[in-house]
C-alpha cells in the first residue's frame, strides 16, 4: 500500500512540476503585472494635471485683457505661467513685413497672417492677425483690411513654435512657412527686439474685410482615465491568470472515484477488499 501512496504521489508531482511556468516566465509576468498597476497610477496623476491645466486656461482666456509682459520679464515667459492669457497691446503695423503660414482652419484650407507691431518703446511683437483663403494670399488682395496709423489689438498670448510643422520644416529662404516660430521669422523679415512670443488676435480686432480673427482652437484631448481603467484591466487580467496558474490547486475540492472491479487499473492499485475507492484531485 505505502509503494502505491509513493508512485502515486511522485506521480502527482511531476504533473505539478510540468504544469508550472518557468522561473523566467513567472518574474516576467510579475514585472509585466506591476508595470501595468503603474501605468495605469500614472495616468489618474495625468489626468489631474490635464484637469487643473485646463481649468487654469479657461481662467485665462476668459479674464479680462491686461497688457502683455514688458520686456523686462521677456526671458521669464513660460508655456505654463502664461500662453493662452488674454492679453492687449497698442501700436503700429507693418504691412510691409508680414508672414503667412499655412493653416487649416474651421474656415478652409489657408493661411495665418502674421503681422509686426511696432510699439512705442521701439519693441515689437508679433500679432496673428487672423485668417485668410488661399485665394487671398497675395498682400494686394487685402489692402482695405489693413488699418495704417495706431491700432489696440486684444487677443490670446502664444507661445513660439519652433522646428516647423508636423512633418514639416519651416523653409525661410523659399517664404515656406508652416509653424508660427518667432526667432526664424523675425530673422528673415529683419526684426529686432522682437517678443519671444506672439498674440492671435480676437474677433473684435478684425479690421473690415482683413484677416478672420478669433479662430484660435483651446483644445486639450483628456483620455487619461479612458487609459488609466485600460491598464488596470489588463493588470486585473493577468493576475487572473497567475492566480490560477500558482494559486488554483489549492481550492480544488476532493471528489471519491470507484474504481471497477476487472480494470486493469484497479488491478494495478488493489491491495484489499476496499482499495477500489481511491481519492482524486478535481
Amino acid at each position: 500500500m505505502s509503494e502505491i501512496r509513493t508512485v502515486t504521489g511522485k506521480a502527482q508531482g511531476a504533473r505539478r512540476k510540468a504544469a508550472r511556468p518557468p522561473l523566467w516566465l513567472t518574474v516576467l509576468s510579475l514585472t509585466a503585472f506591476v508595470l501595468l498597476i503603474a501605468l495605469g497610477v500614472w495616468q489618474i496623476e495625468r489626468r489631474a494635471w490635464k484637469l487643473a491645466l485646463i481649468d487654469r486656461v479657461e481662467q485665462r482666456v476668459h479674464a479680462p485683457a491686461q497688457p502683455i509682459p514688458s520686456p523686462a520679464v521677456w526671458p521669464a515667459v513660460s508655456t505654463a505661467n502664461d500662453e493662452y492669457r488674454h492679453v492687449s497691446v497698442a501700436g503700429r503695423f507693418l504691412h510691409d513685413r508680414e508672414t503667412l503660414v499655412q493653416a487649416v482652419t474651421e474656415e478652409g484650407p489657408g493661411y495665418w497672417v502674421l503681422t509686426p507691431l511696432q510699439r512705442n518703446d521701439g519693441t515689437q511683437v508679433l500679432v496673428n492677425r487672423g485668417f485668410v483663403p488661399s485665394e487671398r494670399r497675395d498682400a494686394s488682395t487685402r489692402r482695405d483690411g489693413n488699418p495704417d496709423g495706431q491700432v489696440a489689438i486684444t487677443g490670446l498670448l502664444r507661445m513660439t513654435e519652433p522646428k516647423g510643422g508636423f512633418l514639416r520644416n519651416n523653409v525661410p529662404q523659399h517664404n515656406r512657412w508652416y509653424s508660427r516660430d518667432i526667432a526664424a521669422i523675425a530673422a528673415a523679415r529683419g526684426l529686432e527686439n522682437v517678443a519671444p512670443f506672439f498674440i492671435d488676435a480676437d474677433a473684435g480686432s478684425q479690421s473690415g474685410p482683413g484677416p478672420i480673427g478669433g479662430l484660435t482652437v483651446v483644445r486639450f484631448p483628456n483620455n487619461h482615465l479612458i487609459y488609466a481603467l485600460t491598464w488596470f484591466a489588463l493588470a486585473f487580467m493577468l493576475a487572473g491568470k497567475l492566480f490560477v496558474t500558482f494559486g488554483g490547486g489549492l481550492f480544488r475540492r476532493k471528489r471519491f472515484v470507484h474504481e471497477p472491479d476487472g480494470g486493469s487499473d484497479a488491478v494495478a492499485r488493489r491491495t484489499g477488499s476496499d482499495a477500489g475507492t481511491i481519492v482524486e484531485q478535481t
